[in-house]
């Protein structure tokens, strides 16, 4: 079972990082996901990264059609580490259509940051639903396709004279508000049980120099056979 190769694992953490593990668990969250696309400023990904991570928000979604992903550990402070980061960049094929259909299918609505003549404002995004919002690329924001595939056209309520926000502060505004949402309406946001154990091992392999002659043995069933 996976709860005893985290068990192997945890031997060799402290009990400080254990226990950091479960508090910051609780207030991980899967409802809400930020998509990326075609993000080309190291210095933009690495501050939502950085938000991501704070706000409790698991997964980033990070599109590849016509920029390679690259960040800074400086900026990002190492949230990459305790991210699940998905990257979609398939030579040939329009990326942007393969994330947002893989995430209707895990149930989500795609939330699109654009002007539009049927765009909502932040509050009126409805969280009943497990929600991804998309960032669209820095100069030109978000693609033909995202705005064909969205369910919601967003923005975020500005009453100085310049319309539009940095990517990353717009984002991490975006999570700051709908996570504090989610939690005051109570919507299903928690992880589950064995998410939380994937995170978990994830996170003790990342943490732990030499988990990998760890796994391996457990892979092996050497160590499962010494611990019955």
């Amino acid at each position: 079972m996976l709860s005893r190769l985290y068990d192997l694992l945890s031997e060799h953490l402290t009990e400080h990082k254990r226990n950091l593990y479960e508090q910051i668990l609780s207030e991980r969250t899967r409802h809400v996901a930020i998509v990326m696309e075609d993000l080309y400023q190291a210095q933009n990904t690495s501050a939502i990264q950085r938000s991501a991570e704070s706000f409790g928000v698991q997964d980033l979604h990070i599109i590849e059609n016509e920029h390679t992903f690259s960040h800074h550990r400086r900026i990002s402070k190492g949230a990459s580490d305790w991210l699940t980061m998905h990257r979609y960049n398939e030579a040939g094929k329009n990326n942007t259509e393969t994330c947002l259909q893989t995430l209707k299918n895990k149930g989500y609505q795609i939330v699109v940051t654009a002007l539009h003549e049927k765009t909502v404002a932040l509050h009126e995004v409805d969280l009943s639903r497990k929600t991804a919002v998309l960032m669209g690329t820095e100069l030109t924001g978000a693609s033909d396709t995202a705005m064909h595939m969205a369910d919601v056209y967003m923005k975020i309520p500005t009453v100085g004279f310049t319309e539009s926000l940095n990517v990353s502060v717009a984002s991490a505004i975006i999570m700051q508000h709908l996570t504090q949402r989610m939690r005051d309406e109570n919507q299903p946001w928690q992880l589950t049980d064995d998410e939380k154990l994937h995170l978990k091992i994830d996170w003790a392999k990342r943490s732990i120099y030499w988990s990998k002659y760890i796994v391996e043995m457990w892979e092996s069933g050497e160590l499962r056979m010494t611990s019955d």
